[in-house]
């Protein structure tokens, strides 16, 4: 019986040898070529940029994102999820290793003729051979579903310190614009002033007395929308930092300013740099093993088992090895009929594998197109921002010009009006477009998977 297992055993690694494990599934086989330049034509060398956050020069910004990914809710989920995958690839691999199991029991029968009492302990070893490949795919799968997780984890991390930059610079233009809402209404409250002491002469009309009126009324409004505004912008920023929103978080900083965008990289390197791609391509990788395990279920399976049992009727028998039983079983079992349950999987398992590719695709293209949108949107806000700071001087300097006419009657109010309301609105309009550039450079870094320095969860436990 022993030889015929053994003999057993050396066919069943004879067969796992020659197994294969099929063609792997490769992502960039559905996907057309990428060209070697973005097509705004911006700087395409290897990406240089190693710390994306530094390039804002805000120190604050960087002790928030710190903060962020340590701190926020989501980093925390995504982490405990590593957690849990690193433990499914552990169990996926241990079908490759013999099963080992023992027990200790105590037997009590009672007849007609009395009753007896009998104490027996076993050992069994238990191991299926890798025929063709379906328990070392199946391990593998499992490898490949934990870096899909630690890929997530990378791209939540990526994804927070983004949100968190996107929420500081909004705050920030918040702040803005609440000072100059500030800043309006006490231009209005002088002029209304100066518009009060003329009527008082009997140089100005009534009626001017009043339009000023109202206008100051109006820009006491928007300072109201614009301070809600503020407090709402410092909330989500202290809910991302996993913070009560309290809405008192400091943030005096200023929009930075840029240079001309460089260091970058190739489209080609998105494929390796973004988190979600990365864990899309092992999710690809991972279904397609998951069809040759599918497959691989239609075909026999070897299973080997060896036990060992002693016992008898006085408990110091389980210890004696002269009254042990060994055995050893070779088990080949094929599939022959399960209502076609088995080719059904099969043919699940190779659609999904399919959809997984067409899926792969379908993130890349959709990766490729927010980058070339964000860089190609760089070059025209630097232009928006440089024409809006323009409009913004000019409409300055045409309001000083206005005030001195209406001093000495040579404007009306209707004219100063108008001059004060173009300064306001050209001035809020260049802070928004300064502000939406640097939204849009945080968009590109995070379209080009873009590396920064911060803590790791997983550093922090060791």
């Amino acid at each position: 019986m022993i030889k015929r297992t053994l003999l057993l055993s050396v066919t069943a690694i004879a067969l796992a040898s020659c197994a294969s494990t099929g063609p792997a599934m490769r992502g960039a086989d559905a996907l057309p070529s990428s060209p070697a330049v973005w097509a705004s034509g911006t700087d395409t060398d290897p990406a240089r940029i190693e710390n994306w956050i530094a390039t804002f020069n805000d120190a604050r910004l960087s002790q928030l994102i710190d903060e962020a990914v340590t701190e926020n809710p989501g980093i925390l989920s995504a982490e405990a999820r590593i957690r849990a995958a690193r433990a499914s690839a552990r169990a996926a691999n241990a079908g490759r290793l013999p099963g080992v199991s023992a027990d200790l029991g105590v037997t009590q029968r009672e007849t007609d003729a009395g009753g007896s009492t009998s104490y027996g302990a076993g050992l069994g070893v238990s191991w299926e051979a890798d025929l063709w490949g379906r328990l070392a795919a199946r391990a593998q799968a499992g490898v490949l579903e934990y870096e899909a997780t630690d890929a997530d984890y990378a791209g939540a991390r990526l994804s927070v310190a983004g949100q968190v930059a996107r929420a500081w610079f909004l705050l920030i233009e918040a702040r803005l614009q609440t000072d100059l809402a500030a800043r309006d209404v006490e231009t209005k409250r002088r002029s209304l002033g100066l518009i009060e002491r003329r009527f008082g002469a009997g140089v100005s009309r009534s009626s001017d007395v009043r339009t000023f009126r109202s206008a100051l009324a109006s820009s006491e409004a928007v300072l109201a929308s614009r301070q809600r505004a503020q407090a709402s912008a410092a909330r989500s920023l202290e809910i991302l930092l996993g913070r009560y929103p309290a809405g008192n978080i400091e943030h005096e900083a200023d929009l930075p300013e840029f240079t001309a965008l460089s260091g970058i990289g190739a489209p080609g390197e998105l494929l390796s740099r973004r988190p979600d791609l990365r864990a899309a391509e092992a999710r690809l990788q991972a279904a397609g093993l998951q069809a040759e395990i599918a497959r691989d279920a239609l075909l026999p399976s070897l299973t080997l088992r060896g036990t060992l049992d002693t016992g008898g009727a006085d408990p110091a028998d389980i210890f004696d090895l002269d009254t042990y039983i060994a055995q050893a079983i070779g088990g080949l079992t094929a599939p022959i009929f399960q209502g076609g349950a088995l080719r059904a999987e099969r043919d699940r398992a190779e659609a999904a594998a399919e959809a997984q590719l067409a899926a792969y695709a379908s993130t890349v293209l959709a990766a490729w197109r927010e980058a070339e949108d964000a860089i190609y949107a760089d070059g025209i806000l630097a232009q928006r921002v440089e024409a809006l700071r323009n409009a913004y001087e000019q409409a300055a300097e045409a309001e000083e010009l206005v005030i001195r006419q209406y001093g000495s009657g040579l404007a009306t109010v209707f004219e100063l009006l108008d001059a004060q309301s173009r300064r306001i609105a050209s001035e809020g309009q260049y802070i928004s477009a300064r502000r939406e550039r640097a939204t849009n450079r945080i968009d590109i870094y995070l379209a080009i998977g873009g590396s920064f320095d911060a803590p790791d969860l997983r550093d922090l436990e060791g």
